[in-house]
């Protein structure tokens, strides 16, 4: 999984392409606990490309979006928000592959 570096990457990201960001932070332990099962869901998904984003470094970021639980997901085709997955509640693979299969109806 690529990790975001730059706003600018961001929005170049979100503007083109499909992509899902992941919001996490090194010290949440739901995160760490999905981080195993991540790379399976990636190759299972290849029409997105799947971005790390870390909530501390991109913290503005994330008020921008709402984004006030992690981990989190938002998906992204082209400018336009497809969905989000945001909640500060752990998340299984099911239940994020059911996100990621609502985004493309």
């Amino acid at each position: 999984m690529k990790k975001l570096e730059t706003m600018e990457q961001f929005e170049q990201l979100r503007d083109q392409g499909k992509h899902i960001f992941m919001f996490s932070a090194d010290w949440c332990p739901d995160c760490r606990i999905i981080e195993p099962i991540l790379p399976e869901v990636e190759a299972k998904y290849q029409d997105y490309s799947f971005i790390y984003v870390d909530r501390d470094q991109f913290i503005d970021l994330c008020i921008q979006l709402d984004v006030f639980g992690i981990p989190s997901f938002i998906g992204f085709q082209d400018g336009k928000e497809l969905g989000r997955f945001v909640s500060k509640d752990r998340k299984t693979q099911e239940e994020i592959e059911n996100f990621i299969n609502q985004l493309d109806q």
